[in-house]
């Protein structure tokens, strides 16, 4: 998938949640909505587009990747 377009997605995801779970909630529950309902290559590359720091992602979006970045890593 276009990484672009998984960056538009994750931001759009995080302007969801913010409002309804607020700021410091709302990376657990962006992670959670996208290890529901992303494929694993999708996670995988928003994952690798969050590690080149260039992508436009808002902070709820950044902490939420760095969250699935590090449940990755953990689970090797």
């Amino acid at each position: 998938m276009d990484a672009d377009n998984l960056v538009h997605m994750v931001n759009d995801i995080a302007d969801f949640f913010v409002p309804s779970a607020g700021a410091q909630r709302a990376p657990a529950e962006v992670a959670a909505h996208v290890k529901r309902f992303w494929e694993p290559r999708m996670r995988r590359q928003i994952i690798e587009v969050w590690r080149t720091g260039k992508a436009p992602l808002s902070e709820a979006a950044r902490a939420a990747v760095a969250l699935l970045a590090q449940e990755a890593a953990a689970k090797g």
